[in-house]
């Protein structure tokens, strides 16, 4: 149970930085501080997504490389010198004012993150079996949401920035001492890796980096941080969008989008462990399509009763948490599922970089594109909304194909 919650601290608060600190916070530092356009903050955040890219590649080529898939306390040593550099990182971010401060802070952040993604989730083989990934998964899910929804509600990098140091310096002392070699726990944990170190989805073969399988998943799971993504930049553009939700002066609203990114985080776990994949994604791409639909309903009715605009419902942010924490919760625990001790590292680099990282860069850049051809929120909204249906109605075709012909082999219903 130790491993257990070492692994879920670790990620948990690696995944509250990025969705806080780099994604919120590097906004308000950006254009308040340093003078920059909302556009311009953009481009430089899709400059850092793709460089974290380029780096965790490297990094988790090289770790399998040199078998540090198999070892624990190499691991921690570089994941302290990760959260080493970001608190110094943190620490620094309101003190800038250039542009090339500003720049040299994304190249430096994008250098730890992208080494930061293959390390942490090389952890998993050493501290988590593979049957209990998708309840773990889901506990980093309600855990990072939870916190990045209840606080800081003040949206600025000096907040932003005090939050994250109150949190990130007393782990950087106990992960220095874990790092450090003088902690028994650590041997005890080293050889885990043995035991339970292959995925889910590794029996009885392994899953190769390019086998159809890894491929499939890796495409979809890029859709889903595009759709997410080029939805969100366009949501949170818009204050009658996010005055009742992620931008509400009210803690009541935040504490009841946590509560739900917590129950949604659950139910993905539960799923995770229960359900085949294709099942799951299913649940994710309709659940953005209806969350889509419903904003788009709620501004086209505003635009025939103009006397009924306002503030749209809590439920529709409350449908797109619940679509968050699903595909959240399926991202932490897929990757490792589809890796061994010895492609931890290579997996998951490609796997969250490419799905991740790539994905939001692209989804920015079209994000820009559309906001510079003058695209109405509608239109922009109904676009998303068409892809996401696209793919769950490709989805279910699937489905029903791969089922008549497993019929008409003979053979039982998938």
């Amino acid at each position: 149970m130790v491993g257990y919650g070492l692994y879920v601290a670790f990620m948990a608060a690696g995944y509250y930085y990025n969705v806080t600190f780099v994604q919120l916070g590097l906004l308000d530092l950006g254009t308040r501080h340093v003078g920059l356009s909302r556009t311009g903050v953009s481009w430089w955040m899709a400059g850092l997504a793709l460089l974290t890219v380029v780096v965790a590649i490297a990094t988790g080529v090289a770790v399998d490389r040199r078998g540090l898939g198999r070892d624990l306390h190499a691991k921690l040593r570089l994941l302290f010198g990760v959260v080493f550099v970001q608190v110094l990182l943190v620490a620094i971010a309101p003190h800038i004012r250039s542009v090339a401060g500003f720049g040299t802070w994304i190249v430096v952040a994008a250098i730890a993150l992208g080494v930061g993604v293959p390390v942490s989730f090389g952890l998993t083989v050493d501290l988590v079996p593979a049957p209990d990934r998708g309840y773990v998964a889901a506990a980093i899910t309600a855990a990072a949401y939870f916190l990045a929804n209840v606080y800081p509600l003040d949206w600025r990098i000096e907040t932003f920035s005090a939050a994250m140091l109150a949190a990130m310096v007393p782990g950087l002392v106990v992960l220095g001492w874990l790092a450090s070699g003088r902690s028994g726990l650590v041997d005890a944990l080293a050889d885990q890796h043995e035991r339970f170190g292959v995925g889910r989805f590794c029996h009885p073969e392994p899953v190769g980096l390019r086998s159809r399988t890894f491929a499939s998943l890796l495409v979809l799971t890029f859709a889903v941080f595009f759709v997410d993504s080029l939805g969100f930049l366009r949501i949170v553009e818009e204050p009658i969008l996010v005055v009742s939700s992620w931008g509400s002066p009210a803690f009541g609203d935040h504490l009841l989008l946590a509560v739900v990114h917590v129950i949604g985080a659950v139910v993905a776990g539960v799923f995770y462990r229960n359900f085949r994949k294709r099942t799951i994604y299913l649940w994710v791409f309709g659940l953005f399509a209806l969350s889509h639909l419903l904003y788009t309903l709620d501004i086209q009715l505003g635009q025939l009763f103009p006397t009924l605009g306002g503030a749209p419902p809590v439920v529709n942010p409350a449908t797109y948490a619940v679509a968050v924490s699903v595909y959240t919760t399926l991202n932490f625990a897929l990757w490792p599922d589809l890796s061994t001790p010895d492609t931890i590292g290579t997996h998951t680099a490609v796997g969250v970089g490419v799905s991740g990282w790539l994905a939001t860069f692209m989804s920015t850049a079209l994000a820009l594109r559309l906001q510079e051809a003058d695209v109405g929120l509608l239109s922009h909204l109904n676009l998303v909304n068409a892809m996401a249906l696209l793919v769950f109605v490709g989805l279910l075709v699937a489905w029903y194909v791969g089922n008549a012909r497993h019929h008409g082999a003979g053979g039982e219903a998938a």
